[in-house]
């Protein structure tokens, strides 16, 4: 089936191309002799053309993307289609652009990562928990646009010293009359093999009333989306070993004396890995072997994503110096993600041994801490063998996370004069987020083991298991099982209101004025509850198996796939798990009830993890636009003044028992902000701006919770002291805008950052505690070795955007070729983040997530009849997530690139069909493991998720 898709869509894509080639050959070629007295402009190139005219319009640095149509997006999700900004990048999980294990927007904008302020209609936009917005939550074909401003002016919100994203959704005014569509469509993984259904509607009305209209529409979206995530996570760290050859005469005295298996003594094919500290071999270490990856966990993954989304609004315009308006946004995303990892202990004893030479050095092991020379460590790096007598294990369970934001707002404008106009608007948000998450584990039957032949140099590694049938539930035995529920409650208000006074002579063009309030508020609460033994007493599994009870003799067992890799890997899937949908609820409790496990919604509250956060902000602004030397020169300059105070509260563990710690802040942030436009002809600009900005500590770091352990000697301390990392922006671009839609611009940026957050340790008293271990933690006098996270670094993000669009309809282009057109942008970024580690080492490090190249190619054609477009998409390497505490222990994520495809097809009385295909190159972010200057090589983690194939069929009416 899925073979039969793609090739279908090859076949598909080859001829409409040459179709519309000779289509618009005919076509020019027969209106070549026919007066055109109007040329109406739409779909691709209308959006494209808005676009170009928002950019070029625009004083500030922005841009932006407008759907073609109503309801259409040009791509699967909100996320994805923001990776066609320059500058803009995005995280990658699961095969959709998403936020990193649901924190933040998963956006980078020109290097800063969680550092994006979200919009929607110009209003701040939430999810619960954080300050961004889970943006691949959204709806796409609920979206009219979306813009990217880089270097905002003062009357916009401050939050985001990368940037501010912000969505915009229809409004009936701008649609005329009577406006009605309707989308009904599918999208299929070819990894998953599975089709889940997608659908839109929209309708809108207008009214002539008396001297003024009235509007009102109603649109609402539903997808569903599933993919699968076939991936091979390997262990952190580095560790030593020393090849001993079962054939040697030390291995045959260990076997004497009972260290070593005495079956293998003799065996030349045989090596024991032992365990050896580098710093002990005083000669030669190039043959000692490091291991990094040794056994790599076979995980199958599922990821269905739903997207639900409703969005209203009234205008009423009685006149045209008023208009008001009301308005709401509900969506709703639920993130399902199950799993099921067989995992694997990899024997000591190895049967054709191999190695490769590899540079395992003081440096990539422990950032050289003791200082002088980088040694070797290691000259030789484990890359496979038969690991003899091996042990398997199943880790499964499955995350259900529902978000939802709620916006109402509603406000107006007023031209109270000729020269004066006034704006207000209230909005109250509302965002809960439920995360309910079940896991459970199986060990083998007692006295199995396995024979593991792995290739570790392959990409992804290849296994092949020999032994007991890991698709037999004889094999298996139940574990353990825990529940990991917890919430989040949060809400907020905004009233602003605006002034803006023009001027019909002398250089000010206006001055605005503007105040707004805002409050967010958070209540997070945990109920996790780990470690139930699912055996017959209750108690944990004895290592004879007296007490366990096997994986067929209860509950619904499963399969997971049998075409993991897509067959890449050697072994090809089949082990057996518990249908992790049944994993909900209460049915392990009831199958089990001797496990002791609660009632779901049940479970007692872990006080100590709890908290409140609360924020109240006052701001304020004034700006002033200008234009001189006949509009050559234009621009604006502002302030924006800032006053935030917060509260917050943890439950905090003492030796009297848990009680409330509560903490508040007040500061205040001056935003100066400078834009200035020199148009150089009509269609020629250079455009500088300057501004400062903040981007504020999510609620929960600002969380003043104490946790002590009293054995280690160590603390970790909340700081709800924490302030804004603070930036300066600046930016200098060159725009020429040919026509249309067509233009070229390259712009240079630099954003230096000031309080990057970093950790600190010191010696400190702790209230209650006096630490008595013997554990040495570098303290005296009972004090604790107290971690908490500060303002404290200075970093940058610098680099160049080139963009440019075009169709080829220009006089020296044969006509035939004027319905093609491309457009291409190219990102060179380039970060400094320095990261104070627990250790003390000050490491400059790069922003995570961000690629330092990044390009996307796109080839498009469009008539009245049919468009198409083909999109390449390529990312450098980028740091996955901060660095680690050694080199070693950091990951980054390869290069890689996406081929995205659409066709769209006209038909009669207001229906189009619509084809899309995604990753068609079937490229996922691999990891690796090491940093900027320790790059090893070495895959940490493989993931294949497969190609994903949509049709819609789309009806429109009016608008």
């Amino acid at each position: 089936m899925k073979n039969f898709l793609q090739d279908s869509l090859v076949r598909l894509l080859a001829t409409v191309s040459v179709a519309a080639l000779a289509h618009s050959a005919y076509a020019q070629t027969a209106a070549g002799d026919q007066q055109l007295e109007e040329i109406i402009v739409t779909g691709m190139r209308a959006s494209l053309q808005t676009n170009a005219m928002l950019k070029k319009n625009a004083i500030e640095v922005v841009d932006s993307i407008t759907a073609n149509d109503i309801g259409k997006l040009p791509d699967p999700s909100v996320a994805e289609t923001l990776t066609r900004v320059p500058g803009v990048q995005a995280y990658r999980f699961g095969g959709e652009a998403a936020s990193p294990v649901g924190v933040g927007s998963g956006i980078t904008v020109r290097g800063l990562t969680g550092q994006t302020a979200s919009r929607v209609n110009g209003r701040a936009y939430f999810t619960a928990g954080q300050r961004e917005f889970n943006i691949e939550g959204m709806v796409p074909a609920i979206v009219a646009g979306v813009d990217v401003f880089k270097n905002p002016t003062a009357e916009h919100i401050e939050g985001g010293i990368g940037g501010v994203v912000n969505v915009r959704t229809r409004r009936p005014l701008e649609m005329k009359g009577t406006t009605a569509t309707l989308s009904v469509g599918g999208r299929y993984n070819d990894l998953s093999e599975d089709a889940e259904p997608e659908m839109f509607g929209l309708v809108s009305q207008t009214w002539d009333v008396g001297d003024g209209e009235i509007g009102v529409m109603l649109a609402g979206g539903y997808m569903r989306t599933v993919n699968r995530g076939d991936n091979t996570p390997g262990a952190g760290g580095i560790s030593y070993r020393r090849a001993i050859n079962a054939a040697s005469a030390e291995y045959a005295a260990g076997a004497a004396s009972g260290l070593y298996n005495s079956a293998y003594v003799g065996r030349s094919d045989v090596n024991y890995l032992a365990n050896v500290t580098p710093s002990s071999v005083t000669g030669d270490r190039s043959g000692l072997i490091a291991v990094l990856g040794e056994n790599p966990t076979i995980g199958w993954e599922s990821y269905v994503r739903t997207r639900k989304g409703v969005n209203g609004m009234v205008q009423y315009k009685p006149n045209p110096d008023l208009e008001l308006y009301a308005e709401g946004l509900y969506n709703f995303y639920r993130y399902d993600q199950e799993y099921g990892f067989l995992g694997s202990s990899n024997s000591r004893y190895v049967r054709n041994l191999t190695t490769t030479p590899f540079q395992a050095t003081e440096g990539l092991t422990n950032r050289n801490i003791n200082g002088g020379a980088d040694e070797l460590l290691a000259g030789r790096l484990l890359t496979g063998g038969t690991f003899l007598g091996s042990g398997l294990s199943i880790t499964e369970g499955g995350n259900h996370v529902d978000y939802e934001t709620t916006v109402v707002a509603g406000g107006g404008k007023w031209q109270a004069a000729d020269n004066l106009e006034v704006a207000f608007d209230l909005t109250y948000v509302k965002a809960d987020r439920n995360n309910d998450g079940r896991g459970l584990t199986f060990a083998s039957a007692p006295g199995l083991s396995w024979d593991l032949t792995r290739d570790l140099s392959t990409r992804p590694t290849s296994v092949t298991i020999g032994g007991p049938d890991v698709a037999a539930a004889t094999t298996w035995n139940y574990n353990q099982y825990g529940t990991y529920p917890n919430t989040w409650r949060d809400n907020g208000i905004a009233a602003k209101a605006d002034i803006t006074r023009s001027f019909d002579d002398g250089f000010l063009e206006n001055v605005k004025f503007g105040v707004r309030y805002a409050t967010q508020n958070d209540t997070f609460r945990d109920f996790t509850l780990a470690g139930k033994n699912l055996t017959t007493n209750g108690l944990a599994l004895a290592a004879n198996g007296s007490n366990a009870i096997s994986m067929g003799s209860v509950g619904t067992i499963i399969a997971t796939p049998n075409n993991f890799m897509d067959g890449k890997m050697g072994y090809a899937g089949g082990y057996l798990i518990f249908d992790p949908h049944a994993l909900y609820g209460d049915t392990i409790k009831n199958l089990f009830p001797q496990a002791g496990i609660l009632t779901a919604g049940t479970e007692p509250e872990i006080a100590v993890n709890n908290r409140r956060f609360e924020e109240k902000s006052y701001a304020g602004y004034g700006m002033a636009s200008f234009r001189l030397m006949d509009d050559a020169i234009k621009g604006n300059a502002g302030v924006r003044i800032v006053k935030t105070d917060t509260y917050a509260r943890a439950q905090v563990s003492t030796s009297t028992g848990i009680v409330p710690n509560e903490a508040t802040s007040s500061y205040t942030d001056v935003l100066p902000t400078l834009n200035i436009i020199g148009n150089v002809s009509e269609d020629t600009l250079i455009r500088f701006g300057y501004g400062k900005g903040i981007t504020r500590p999510d609620p929960q770091s600002l969380n003043p919770s104490i946790v002590v352990n009293a054995g280690s000697g160590t603390a970790s301390v909340g700081n709800p002291d924490l302030k804004p990392q603070k930036g300066d922006s600046f930016d200098l671009s060159f725009e020429h805008y040919i026509s249309g839609a067509n233009y070229a611009s390259i712009g240079f940026f630099y954003k230096k950052v000031d309080g990057f957050f970093s950790q600190i340790a010191t010696c400190e008293a702790v209230s209650g505690f006096t630490y008595t271990g013997a554990i040495l933690n570098g303290c005296s006098g009972g004090q604790y070795l107290v971690t908490r996270t500060v303002n404290a670094q200075q970093g940058w993000a610098k680099g160049v955007e080139v963009a440019a669009q075009s169709f080829l309809d220009y006089d020296f282009v044969p006509e035939y070729l004027h319905n093609f057109g491309a457009s291409a942008s190219f990102t060179y970024v380039d970060t400094k983040n320095p990261v104070l580690l627990s250790s003390g080492v000050l490491v400059n490090s790069v922003q995570p997530f961000t690629s330092k190249y990044n390009y996307s190619l796109t080839g498009m054609y469009e008539d009245e009849v049919m468009s198409a477009r083909i999109v390449y998409t390529y990312r450098s390497r980028a740091q996955f997530t901060a660095i680690g505490l050694n080199p070693v222990d950091s990951r980054y994520i390869q290069a890689f690139g996406l081929l995205d495809a659409s066709l769209n097809f006209n038909l009669p009385e207001g229906f189009q069909i619509s084809l899309t295909a995604s990753n068609l190159t079937n490229a996922a972010p691999n990891r690796f493991y090491g940093e900027p200057g320790y790059y090893t090589g070495v895959e940490r983690q493989h993931y294949v998720n497969g190609r994903v194939f949509g049709a819609a069929l789309r009806w429109k009416f009016g608008g």
